[in-house]
């Protein structure tokens, strides 16, 4: 199993950012995928998840509204929209199925 995060980076509060996970080596379309994150200092949590037909998904409190996960079954990918970023959203996001984890992407968000 391969999980391969992309899209963290720098943005200013307020700003958006889009993260994808590239999945290879399982049968991606079985399987409920997930974002986590890690802020420093502080434990991995739950951010957002999504069913294998991408019909269902859940949120943490603290990103609904503004966070938005969705799943391409063609290509094995998923992605997390992330918009009206908060300085409390830096952390290291990570893509997630099962007992695999990629191996994380950087978002900071500050002025």
């Amino acid at each position: 199993v391969q999980l391969v995060e992309s899209g963290g980076g720098l943005v200013q509060p307020g700003g958006s950012l889009r993260l994808s996970c590239a999945a290879s080596g399982f049968t991606f379309s079985n399987y409920y995928m997930s974002w986590f994150r890690q802020a420093p200092g502080k434990e991995r949590e739950f951010v957002a998840g999504i069913n294998w037909s991408g019909t269902r998904t859940s949120y943490a409190d603290s990103v609904k509204g503004r966070f938005t996960i969705s799943r391409d079954n063609s290509k094995n990918t998923v992605h997390l929209q992330m918009k009206s970023l908060k300085v409390e959203d830096t952390a290291v996001y990570y893509c997630n199925t099962a007992a695999d984890w990629g191996q994380g992407t950087q978002v900071t968000v500050s002025s």
